[in-house]
């Protein structure tokens, strides 16, 4: 037989348990519907980053440590450790490569992969270069170790040969 402590701590783990139950098949795919073609800037990815530990604090109520007493918020990297999960800008990097490779095996006569393969017409206006969804690619690539060049048709590996994958 539990005490009402002991019996409290297993309810409080439960519900918590549940609340990121739900975050995880409600809350994120709402967040992250069509992420797959979006382009980040830097600014984007710190609001979303910022968005998702608001979420985490409020949801799970976790405001500190008991057993030592302390009543303060938790820093982002001991939100990172109890919701131990990827990140929200992880799981679009991903969804991104992912989604390119999908794009890369379709054929000529898919809209998808002409646009991507295809050169515009016309001049491109005075300034800074916009921001491609290719670039992303290329350094979510990047970001998780990929060794090989993205050409925009086919996925080649540097130093394999040249295969497709």
């Amino acid at each position: 037989m539990l005490a009402c402590s002991e019996e409290s701590f297993v309810l409080q783990f439960a519900i918590q348990k549940f609340k990121i139950k739900i975050y995880r098949t409600v809350i994120m795919p709402v967040v992250l519907y069509g992420c797959e073609t979006w382009l980040l800037r830097l600014g984007e990815e710190y609001r979303l980053r910022v968005s998702e530990n608001r979420v985490l604090r409020k949801y799970l109520n976790l405001r500190g440590d008991k057993v030592a007493g302390e009543w303060r918020r938790l820093h982002n990297e001991e939100l990172n450790d109890l919701y131990c999960s990827p990140n929200v800008m992880r799981v679009i990097n991903l969804r991104r490569i992912r989604w390119a490779g999908h794009v890369a095996c379709m054929g000529e006569m898919r809209g998808v992969y002409r646009v991507l393969v295809g050169k515009p017409e016309g001049r491109r206006p005075l300034g800074r270069p916009k921001l491609r969804w290719e670039d992303n690619i290329k350094v979510d690539l990047q970001g998780v170790g990929w060794v090989g060049a993205w050409t925009g048709s086919s996925w080649l590996r540097i130093g394999t040969g040249g295969g497709l994958l």
